[in-house]
C-alpha cells in the first residue's frame, strides 16, 4: 500500500470532513483543494507528478473526480507515476467500486469508508455524543445523551451543533436540551402524528400551521406514513416493539412510543388510517393540489377514527 494516496468514501460526510482536518492538521507542506468535476484532462498529469518550487511535499485533495467518467478512468494510469512527495487525498461519496480505478485504488491506497448513521445505530450515536461531549470539556450522562439522539436524531452534524449550543449553559438537563434544541422532522412527525392519535383535531391544526412555516409537506407526508405503518406493524404482531423496530430498521424509542396506542387500536381501525394516508399519497401525484391540505385531511382522518376508540 502507498501511503501517499488516501481514498475517503462513504457519505458520512462529517466524519469525512474530520478525516480530512486530521491529515491537513498532520501534513507539514502545501495544501491543495480541488473540485474533481471541473478538472479539465490536463489537470490530472499537473497535480500528479508536478512539484512546487517553494515546497518538498504538497498535499492535493481532490473531491468527486469520479463524478467526471472519462477523468476516473485515465486516473488509473496516472496512479503509479504519482510523485511520492504528493499525499493524493480523494473523496468520493459514492464511487462505483466495480470500476478499475476503485479496484486499483484498492490495492495501493489507505481505504477508509464512512457510512452515514441510520436508525439502527442510535445506541452508537448515543455513546459518541457522550465523547464528543468530554472532548468540549462537559460530562453528558446516559438519560441525557439519550435525550438528545432522540430530539435530533443520528445526524452528526446535528448533534454536533446541538452540543455546541448545551456546552455553553451553566446546567444541562432534560428541560434544557427540549429548550435550547430543535427537533428534528422525525420528532416533529411523532409528535403530529401523536396528536392525530390521541384525537385532538384543533392541537393538530395548530401544529401544522406552526409547521407549515419550515418542513417540506412531501418530507413530512413520507415520514408520517412511515409511521403509520411502523403503528400496522406493532398491532398485527404480538411481537415486542424493541423487536419489531429491530426487523424494520426503525428508531426503537419511536416504536415505544407507537406501542401504546398500538394497544388501544383494532386492526380494522389502522386499515381505515392506512387507507387515508393511500388516498392522500394517491391525490399528491395526480391531483396537483395543495400538500398541505392533503396532509391536514389525512391527519383529521386519524383523529377521527382514533376519538371513536375513547
Amino acid at each position: 500500500m502507498r501511503e501517499v494516496i488516501t481514498l475517503l468514501v462513504g457519505e458520512n460526510s462529517f466524519e469525512v470532513e474530520r478525516a480530512l482536518q486530521v491529515l491537513t492538521a498532520d501534513f507539514a507542506g502545501d495544501r491543495e483543494s480541488f473540485d474533481g468535476t471541473e478538472l479539465s484532462r490536463s489537470s490530472l498529469p499537473d497535480l500528479l507528478m508536478g512539484t512546487s518550487l517553494f515546497a518538498v511535499k504538497r498535499l492535493v485533495v481532490i473531491k468527486g473526480l469520479s463524478e467526471q467518467a472519462l477523468l476516473w478512468t485515465e486516473l488509473e494510469q496516472w496512479l503509479p507515476r504519482a510523485s511520492d512527495d504528493i499525499h493524493l487525498v480523494l473523496v468520493e461519496p459514492k464511487p462505483d467500486k466495480r470500476t478499475r480505478t476503485y479496484k486499483a485504488l484498492q490495492k495501493i491506497a489507505d481505504v477508509r469508508e464512512y457510512k452515514p448513521w441510520g436508525e439502527r445505530d442510535v445506541a452508537q450515536a448515543e455513546q459518541w455524543v457522550k465523547r464528543e461531549a468530554e472532548k468540549l470539556g462537559r460530562t453528558l450522562d446516559a438519560t441525557f445523551a439519550r435525550r438528545l439522539v432522540q430530539r435530533v436524531g443520528v445526524d452528526q452534524w446535528a448533534l454536533y451543533n446541538a452540543l455546541q449550543k448545551l456546552i455553553v449553559l451553566d446546567d444541562i438537563t432534560l428541560a434544557t436540551i427540549d429548550d435550547h434544541i430543535e427537533p428534528s422532522p422525525s420528532e416533529n412527525v411523532f409528535n403530529v402524528l401523536e396528536a392525530a392519535l390521541k384525537g385532538d383535531g384543533v392541537r393538530l391544526q395548530q401544529m401544522i400551521r406552526t409547521l407549515e412555516l419550515t418542513e417540506d409537506p412531501y418530507r413530512l407526508f413520507g415520514l408520517l406514513g412511515g409511521q403509520v405503518f411502523q403503528l400496522a406493524a406493532l398491532i398485527v404482531t404480538d411481537r415486542s416493539s424493541a423487536n419489531v423496530a429491530k426487523d424494520l430498521g426503525a428508531h426503537p424509542f419511536a416504536l415505544s412510543k407507537l406501542a401504546s396506542f398500538a394497544k388501544k387500536l383494532h386492526k380494522t381501525e389502522v386499515k381505515k388510517m392506512i387507507t387515508a394516508f393511500a388516498e392522500a399519497d394517491q391525490a399528491m401525484k395526480s391531483s396537483g393540489g395543495d400538500p398541505w391540505l392533503l396532509v391536514e385531511r389525512a391527519l383529521m382522518k386519524v383523529a377521527l377514527i382514533a376519538s371513536h376508540q375513547k
